[in-house]
């Protein structure tokens, strides 16, 4: 077999290219992250007629102008790794408007093949192509397909392979009189001064530097400050000159004729229409009901709704199975191995720090596959152009909403995932306050905290106190984003435009595919850390162990008591006859007594413990005691922790959340628990520091540890604000 060959698949959002690249490659993918940027790739291969191909699928673009981080990885990545040919997908109905990035990739130069998608759609709209036309006038080869079945996609591999032979050659495109001159000028000293020739062809490197592109001036500057002055110089000249003769910039006036050379291609029997373009198509006819101001809201509510409703109820029985399981695992552990600290650690730690987290795969797994249908439907970007008027006032964007509903806007949900969803937003500003906020959430794993502490504090009202705490994470969290945008994070607001694409049924192998990629990263990211720290957590509430001495002392208690039973109490006291004396039932309690005392005695010496007391001085103001300490330390690891370590703080034991009532029961005879202490609480819970997979997450989305350190100080402050605000009032109004 041949060298494998490199293609590149590139092209406008919404025009099928990830259809296209599952439908090419199925499940011989992988995704990763470009070195030092929150943009993901995938790679896969095939092979077509015994011809090996590996196969990018770059980011979704609309240019190669550096306006997004979107748009740099695919330029960065054409003009470095230089890929043999380049698969340009394009929308056949929307053709004027996709054919705008194709212009760039022929300024560029490189080997192209235009893959022309959705010619079902367009001639559903009325719209006919003639794909032999457009390839002579572009000189490019042009292959009708539909990517959904995989229509035409054998010919258009075929002549992807042929064109992957083509030298990289860069096309001219004029852009009027001014222009033009400049565009020589620029391209002499370039080519004389051989500035970034290795990387670019210089009239590229010369249209950028008009376009005002910074990350081109960037490089200009650090290649040849002063080639990149001179460069600049030119191009002030010509934009002021522009500016006093047409009232325009540069950028405009190549956007113009761009789309004017676009426009003489289509007119030369490219392109006709057999009716009136202009009336409505069915997606614009749905839209009509979907995104009214009165019922879309209202629609969308019931699809949310129904969204997470799916996703408890399908995934109920799997997630009783998976703890059956671990419940299983961990009794014949129990059985089997022979007692000492290797027992627990396997136990407590391994068993149940993976069980916890394997536990809420089904969930996971079914919440993706129904935003997976939202999304592949084009229902998810309805849902973001109706929210942008409310977003917009606390200084966020439409696209910030997806991220807060999967990070747990309506119950459950992962602010992983949420976190990595913001990867749509442009504005970096706009981008982080959306990754400081989307944690404040109520996650899958604040969920049962929650309802632990409503269910033993306030049993009489459940269902509306969890509707009032869900609503009160949205308020908070908008509120945290408008004090942020109006900080750190201050800046102008971006404007929302966004393009709907056309409603589409989507395809059970794009389904299977996004639900397993994004299954299978929760599993990579959340499981194997959540079992170190679990293992972590259960060394630090073991270790050190009591003295010697003081383990002496309550051994020589539990003695004194033993040595004062007589038999006949001893044999009534170990009887399994329910009819036991007063005298043995308060031996029983002496006893149960001690080894409460020594079992809180040897948390107090733990590392954890002394934590939890040293930072009960500051957590009383909250009304936090040194025991909830220890668990709401957990919680920086991982929520899910959070009940387990307040039952054992509390010396009951490794109590899971199927068994918070007895938790509970216990909570509400604790003397430091009180309705104001538990409100308190569930604010602290609610909205401090994210778990330690989520910090990693921000801090890979963000590009910076900082953002992900700023995010636990500025959450657990904020936090510990609210709840101190909510005790000390509490307290003073009875």
């Amino acid at each position: 077999m041949t060298q494998p060959i490199h293609m590149a698949l590139a092209g406008n959002p919404n025009a099928g290219k990830t259809t296209l690249f599952n439908t090419l490659t199925g499940a011989r993918q992988h995704v990763g992250n470009y070195p030092g940027i929150t943009v993901d790739y995938k790679e896969g291969f095939f092979t077509h007629n015994n011809q090996e191909i590996n196969l990018t699928d770059l980011p979704g673009t609309y240019s190669l102008t550096a306006y997004s981080v979107e748009e740099v990885v695919t330029r960065d990545y054409l003009v470095n790794e230089k890929p043999q040919v380049v698969i340009n997908i394009i929308d056949a109905s929307n053709l004027e408007r996709n054919l705008y990035l194709t212009t760039q990739f022929l300024e560029l130069g490189c080997p192209l093949i235009i893959a022309l998608n959705m010619i079902d759609v367009a001639k559903d709209r009325g719209i006919a192509i003639n794909p032999e036309k457009l390839a002579a006038l572009l000189g490019v080869p042009v292959a009708p397909i539909i990517a959904r079945n995989g229509q035409g996609t054998d010919l258009l591999i075929s002549q992807a392979v042929h064109q992957s032979s083509q030298q990289w050659q860069p096309r001219d495109i004029s852009y009027g009189e001014d222009l033009d001159a400049v565009i020589m000028e620029m391209i002499t000293l370039i080519t004389e001064q051989n500035f970034l020739l290795s990387t670019y062809p210089p009239r590229f490197t010369a249209i950028k530097y008009l376009e005002h592109d910074e990350q081109m001036l960037q490089k200009g500057r650090q290649e040849n400050s002063l080639t990149a002055t001179s460069l600049e110089e030119k191009v002030t000249q010509v934009s002021d000159h522009l500016l006093k003769t047409m009232d325009a910039y540069p950028e405009a006036i190549i956007a113009d004729h761009r789309y004017g050379f676009i426009k003489s291609i289509l007119r030369q029997g490219v392109q006709t229409h057999s009716f009136d373009t202009d009336r409505l198509y069915t997606s614009d006819k749905i839209d009509k009901i979907l995104t009214n101001r009165l019922l879309g809201p209202l629609f969308m509510c019931l699809v949310l709704f129904g969204l997470y409703q799916f996703t408890f109820s399908w995934s109920e029985i799997p997630v009783s199975w998976l703890e059956s399981f671990f419940g299983w695992l961990g009794s014949q552990a129990e059985t089997l191995l022979p007692d000492g600290p290797v027992k627990s650690m396997l136990i407590s730690g391994v068993i149940g720090g993976m069980g916890g987290v394997l536990g809420f795969v089904p969930l996971i797994m079914f919440m993706f596959l129904g935003i997976a249908i939202l999304e592949d439907s084009g229902y998810l970007a309805r849902v973001a152009f109706m929210m942008d008027r409310i977003f917009r006032i606390f200084g966020l964007h439409g696209s910030s909403v997806m991220p807060f509903i999967i990070s747990g806007g309506i119950a459950g949900g992962c602010a992983v995932p949420g976190v990595m969803a913001t990867r749509t937003l442009r504005s970096p500003k706009e981008r982080l306050a959306t990754i400081l906020t989307v944690p404040f959430m109520n996650c899958g794993a604040k969920v049962p905290v929650i309802a632990l502490l409503i269910g033993a504090f306030f049993s009489e009202n459940k269902a509306m106190y969890m509707f009032l705490f869900t609503l009160i994470s949205w308020v908070v969290a908008l509120l945290a984003a408008k004090l942020l945008r109006l900080t750190v994070l201050k800046g102008a607001a971006t404007p929302f435009v966004m393009e709907l694409p056309p409603y589409r049924f989507p395809t059970m192998q794009g389904l299977a595919i996004h639900t397993w990629e994004r299954t299978w990263q929760y599993i990579k990211k959340a499981g194997t850390v959540i079992l170190g720290i679990s293992i972590l957590l259960w060394a630090m509430m073991s270790y050190p162990e009591l003295p010697a001495a003081r383990q002496a002392d309550f051994e020589q208690q539990r003695r004194q008591i033993s040595d004062a039973v007589t038999p006949a109490i001893l044999a009534e006291s170990t009887s399994k006859s329910e009819a036991v004396s007063e005298e043995a039932l308060a031996l029983r309690q002496q006893i149960t007594f001690i080894d409460r005392q020594e079992s809180e005695q040897a948390l107090r010496n733990s590392i954890a413990g002394k934590i939890g007391l040293a930072l009960e001085p500051v957590s009383t103001l909250a009304g936090f005691e040194w025991r909830t300490n220890i668990a709401l330390v957990g919680g920086f690891a991982a929520k899910e922790v959070i009940i387990s370590t307040l039952g054992t703080a509390y010396s009951m034991g490794d109590v899971k959340a199927e068994a918070s009532d007895s938790l509970g029961q216990r909570l509400t005879t604790d003397p430091s628990w009180n309705k104001v202490v538990a409100v308190s609480a569930l604010i602290f819970i609610m909205f401090y520091a994210p778990c330690f997979v989520t910090v990693v997450c921000i801090a890979k989305e963000a590009g910076h540890w900082g953002w992900a350190l700023f995010s636990v100080s500025f959450n657990t402050i904020f936090a510990f604000l609210l709840a101190t605000a909510v005790y000390q009032i509490g307290i003073r109004i009875g």
